[in-house]
């Protein structure tokens, strides 16, 4: 395999793993602009559903060295920073309402 299309593959690898975080992070962003609580167990349900499956896309994609174990890391942090950041927001939301 040439060097050029081991690239382009890792390259497309990572663009499929952040754009899952995006569609998890949009899918908690919906499920709270409908008043689904984060207290709420199928909100918890459907986080913990959502994040297991990214980290097992991550792992994979590690073991096949089309991403390296950092940045897998990175996406599933980054991802947890933003659910957390708008966790925080719907309480500061929802306490001064």
């Amino acid at each position: 395999m040439s060097s050029n299309v081991a690239l382009e593959e890792d390259q497309q690898a990572l663009a499929l793993l952040k754009a899952d975080a995006d569609q998890i992070l949009q899918l908690i962003k919906v499920q709270m602009d409908n008043l689904t609580m984060p207290q709420c167990p199928l909100y918890e349900e459907v986080l913990d559903t959502q994040m297991y499956g990214l980290s097992r896309e991550v792992d994979f994609a590690v073991r096949l060295k089309l991403i390296n174990e950092s940045t897998g890391k990175s996406i599933l942090e980054n991802l947890e920073r933003e659910l957390s950041a708008l966790h925080e927001a719907y309480q500061k939301h929802k306490a001064s309402t």
